[in-house]
């Protein structure tokens, strides 16, 4: 079975950046097709960005300010934020493409104004 450890996540000002990672474990899963989704406190948890082999998709609320990479040799995703906003406090989290497999603990990031 599969299994997400995120991290990275922490308090940043907002104009500010972090990078999230995300090591997925597992015999046969592989990160060809990820994604990062977060929950903020009282909303469900949303989308953030995926990607599919050469593609990647993003939220209209952070394109332009997050990118989404992985490194296939270490099963390992990344997502490098940037210009992170308040409204970008949230847990985040990463599963696959279409957010099917139990979910990991996830990574807080808290953007103060």
């Amino acid at each position: 079975q599969v299994q997400f450890v995120e991290s990275g996540g922490g308090l940043v000002q907002a104009g500010g950046s972090l990078r999230l990672s995300c090591a997925a474990s597992g015999s046969t899963f592989r990160i060809s097709e990820i994604g990062w989704y977060r929950q903020a406190p009282g909303k469900q948890r949303e989308l953030v960005a995926r990607v599919s082999g050469n593609r990647a998709d993003y939220a209209d609320s952070v394109l332009g300010r997050f990118t989404i990479s992985r490194d296939n040799a270490k099963n390992t995703v990344y997502l490098q934020m940037n210009s992170l906003k308040p409204e970008d406090t949230a847990v985040y989290y990463c599963n696959d493409y279409f957010g099917t497999r139990p979910w990991g603990q996830g990574t807080q990031v808290t953007v103060s104004s």
